[in-house]
């Protein structure tokens, strides 16, 4: 007697088939199969389960097989498969032979959600399973791809229930009480997409609102630099209010990615789907598991939840200088590859990066007190107090390669626009309607095209043949290139960067050719940023 089962590992995971064998002997309960302490735990959960849910447990000897028995298996989602295994074993049940169970149980009986839900429906399905049992409180997330097909049900008694009724008549009862989904999944992405604020809520800084713009039209990566308090943060983190909402497809792989993490958050009757990119901003103590994944069982970091979306490190040069550099592989190639014991596992990270910094250790390098007449401040002049050295080694955590992959680079000052007063700025609705013009641009354009193997998205993700078909120029615009290929010393790298933004600047502006001026405002957007002293000039 067997169930089918799932364990989480990387993005795609491990179908687990659990087995279980009744034999003579001093009554007990042996599982089998690599299973770490969560899994051996699970036998004493399932007989108070089985006392308190109306069942008996059996007095013979019992053993549980995981299968494969080479790989590791760890998490309580196998509680609920092995429980109804061993009621196969016994006959109290059908034998629920192409079906999927997960859970955890409660001592009582009661199911408690788990992580993966959507990831093992989506391996279930591929592996023939016909049927998926699942807690009440992930059915939104099963039904996404198995809306016909899951039990989403409380208690070990309802769980049997199904696998009994599912022997008779081929389908499932409703046990959720025939409730439609009508709201979104919430996660900490959504979450802080939901609560992004407005670009009307920041007055000027209209450069930096701009190139905010361009990033998100484009998937372009952004750096931005300057004093405390000039609006880095508050401009960045209201990103998530022009980006262009998620494709179905796209809403899926998103959701997936979340669900293996632990982070989707909803009851029963939600629509389990993320529909807007996730913007992630972890803190800069994060380690290096936690921003690229890994840890003893591989699980999502935070550039792959950021996929699809973008990841903001505030206080960049405060992170570990490990975990910057870190970062190179994955912008280019849009994966990341994790290697264990058990083999190499390559996790999804199609995002763009969005950096903030200080120009200095103290913040303050090319202040000058404003308006103070004789004062000692309007005396000394420039406020920074840093020496050339700590500037630096400040900047030096970003590192040259870093930096050549980012296409746009704004430095913000104190803005000179009164904080107080009725000026009005733009909403983001008014960005969200360009950006989202450009990104169906952007679709129709890659939408029979792959670069790499992969499928493009954005221009920033054009391959150089792409490149040399979309991002075409002449004339003057091809004389600016050769001048900043001369003069800023830009690399192959960054005139790719410029060619790419600049196809992005067009798509915004609804043209089908790269304009000289769309050329220069890219090039203008990617100059500064190299040298810390940038700030002063």
């Amino acid at each position: 007697m067997f169930i089918t089962s799932y364990a989480p590992f990387g993005a795609d995971g491990i179908i687990i088939r659990v087995e279980a064998d009744i034999r003579r002997g001093i009554p007990g309960a042996d599982i089998t199969g690599l299973a770490q302490t969560a899994v051996k735990e699970s036998r004493e959960r399932a007989r108070a389960a089985f006392r308190n849910s109306g069942f008996e447990f059996p007095k013979d000897r019992v053993l549980i097989n995981l299968a494969p028995a080479g790989v590791r298996k760890d998490g309580a989602s196998l509680d609920l498969p092995i429980a109804l295994a061993v009621m196969a074993a016994t006959g109290s049940i059908p034998p629920p032979d192409d079906l999927m169970a997960l859970g955890e149980l409660e001592l009582s009986g009661s199911l408690r959600p788990v992580r993966g839900v959507l990831a093992a429906i989506a391996g279930g399905l591929d592996a023939g399973v016909k049927g998926f049992i699942v807690p009440l409180e992930n059915a939104a997330e099963a039904r996404i791809l198995a809306k016909d097909k899951t039990a989403a049900t409380s208690t070990l008694k309802e769980a049997a229930e199904a696998v009994t009724y599912y022997a008779q008549n081929g389908f499932f009862p409703d046990f959720s009480g025939g409730l439609n989904a009508s709201r979104q999944a919430d996660s900490e992405s959504s979450s802080q997409a939901s609560q992004a604020g407005d670009f009307a809520d920041v007055r000027g800084q209209g450069r930096y609102k701009r190139a905010l713009e361009i990033a998100a039209a484009g998937g372009h990566n952004l750096l931005v630099f300057g004093p405390p308090g000039a609006g880095k943060t508050m401009l960045a983190r209201r990103l998530p209010s022009i980006m262009a909402p998620l494709l179905p497809s796209e809403a899926v792989e998103v959701t997936r990615l979340h669900s293996l993490a632990g982070l989707l958050r909803f009851g029963a009757g939600q629509e389990g789907l993320i529909t807007t990119p996730p913007f992630r901003s972890p803190h800069h103590s994060a380690s290096a598991e936690g921003i690229l994944g890994g840890g003893k069982t591989v699980r999502p970091g935070e550039i792959s939840l950021a996929h699809f979306g973008a990841l903001f490190l505030d206080e960049a040069p405060e992170f570990r200088g490990n975990v910057l550099q870190a970062l190179r592989e994955p912008l280019e190639d849009r994966v990341i590859s994790i290697s264990r014991a058990e083999g190499s596992v390559r996790l999804p990270a199609d995002f763009q990066l969005i950096l903030a910094a200080n120009p200095c250790p103290c913040g303050k390098l090319g202040m000058t007190g404003r308006n103070s007449g004789d004062s000692l401040v309007g005396r000394l002049g420039d406020m920074c107090f840093c020496s050339p050295e700590e500037i630096h080694r400040y900047w030096r955590k970003f590192g040259g390669a870093l930096l050549d992959r980012v296409e746009l680079r704004v430095m913000v000052k104190q803005s000179d626009t009164p904080l107080i007063g009725s000026n009005a700025e733009e909403p983001s609705a008014a960005a969200a309607e360009r950006v989202l013009r450009a990104v169906e641009m952007q679709r129709r354009r890659f939408q029979d095209n792959a670069g790499g193997g992969a499928a493009i998205r954005r221009n920033a993700a054009m391959t150089p043949p792409f490149i040399e078909r979309y991002c075409a120029v002449s004339g003057e615009a091809e004389r600016a290139l050769n001048a900043a290929e001369q003069k800023l010393g830009f690399s192959g790298r960054a005139i790719h960067g410029v060619l790419r933004a600049a196809r992005t600047i067009a798509d915004i502006e609804g043209c089908d050719a790269i304009k000289p001026v769309h050329v220069l405002e890219a090039i203008q957007h990617r100059r500064l940023g190299d040298d810390p002293y940038d700030v002063m000039t």
